[in-house]
């Protein structure tokens, strides 16, 4: 029987990582290689479509825009600088006065006494909406659920009802022989005011005005607030009680200063809506009585369609979005700054 002897070569443990190695090497220069040429080929940019799609998809909101208010806007600014009125509207003639119009409004001493009481009116009615909106805000995030659920559901109605109709239920809420505000006073005692007339001076028609204003907008706020309020973490409110904050500290350490933006915005935006109210002030009592609580608004109305003196009107609307536009400019820089640190 024979025996075949077969030679088995071995390696030292030198030569095997000498050979470990040279293949390392050689896929790293392989991979090289291959990631070179990857990144020597030009990387394709976005197309032309995909540049030009954001513009395209705001062309349709940027015309509507420019259609319902830039040319409203550019037409009132001519007819600002026009003397326009019956006669010239019938006879279709235009009469350019320059300024005219403004000169006019500026050195009348109604106009300024308008102006002062539309800034004392926003002023008051931004406070109070602000304050009880965020007391609202607050009740909301401590209710529970069932609770929350109903409150929002009473606020989203007086926020969604028509400004015509809540103007309307108020004046019936304050009419002087049958109107429920009187009989509940004079149900309380108060006997002199079962026919009270609440349009019947300035301030009871600014205060019927205001508690309007005021109850249409506190939704508004109140909801923006209890959705901030959600974004707060739950850690700092404990941090706060174990380091034995109360109430007032935690709102003012914890709360607002995570609320400064939301109260920015907000009472930016409540400014602009109350400065420019307009049907709720009209459908009352017209500006009356003796215009008393006419506003800018209702002045450049009356002044333009009510005595038909078209020009003076639009010029005193166009005042009054400067004169707004100058209250807001610093605000709108704190804005803007709080934006630029978050």
């Amino acid at each position: 029987m024979a025996v075949h002897s077969e030679r088995v070569q071995t390696q030292s443990p030198e030569s095997g990582k000498a050979a470990v190695a040279s293949i390392e090497k050689s896929a790293v220069r392989g991979g090289g290689a291959g990631t070179a040429k990857k990144s020597a080929r030009p990387s394709d940019g976005p197309g032309i479509g995909s540049r030009f799609a954001p513009y395209l998809l705001l062309l349709p909101a940027t015309v509507a825009t420019l259609a319902l208010l830039g040319w409203p806007l550019l037409k009132t600014v001519l007819v600002s600088f026009q003397n326009l009125n019956a006669r010239q509207l019938v006879q279709h003639l235009t009469e350019w006065n320059g300024f005219e119009n403004y000169t006019e409004q500026l050195g009348d001493a109604q106009f300024w006494a308008v102006t002062g009481r539309s800034v004392a009116f926003t002023a008051l009615n931004v406070f109070l909406i602000m304050v009880g909106g965020a007391l609202v805000g607050l009740l909301l995030n401590r209710l529970g659920k069932k609770m929350r659920l109903l409150l929002s559901i009473g606020l989203l109605f007086a926020w969604a009802m028509p400004v015509v109709a809540s103007t309307t239920v108020y004046t019936w809420l304050f009419e002087t022989r049958f109107g429920v505000v009187n009989w509940v006073l004079d149900s309380l005692g108060w006997h002199s005011m079962a026919t009270y007339n609440w349009t019947g001076s300035q301030y009871s028609t600014f205060f019927v005005i205001l508690l309007l204003l005021v109850w249409g907008s506190i939704p508004f706020v109140a909801f923006n607030m209890y959705a901030a309020l959600t974004t707060i973490p739950k850690e700092l409110y404990e941090a706060a009680r174990m380091d034995g904050a109360g109430p007032v500290k935690i709102f003012t350490a914890v709360m607002f200063p995570n609320l400064k933006p939301f109260f920015l915005a907000t009472t930016f935006l409540e400014v602009i809506w109350i400065f420019k109210a307009f049907t709720q002030i009209y459908a009352i009592k017209a500006g009356g009585p003796d215009g008393l609580t006419r506003t800018l608004p209702i002045h450049a109305f009356l002044e333009g369609s009510g005595r038909q003196h078209y020009g003076t009107g639009a010029a005193i609307a166009v005042l009054t979005i400067l004169i707004l536009g100058v209250l807001m400019a610093y605000y709108f820089r704190i804005i803007l700054k709080q934006e630029d640190e978050l």
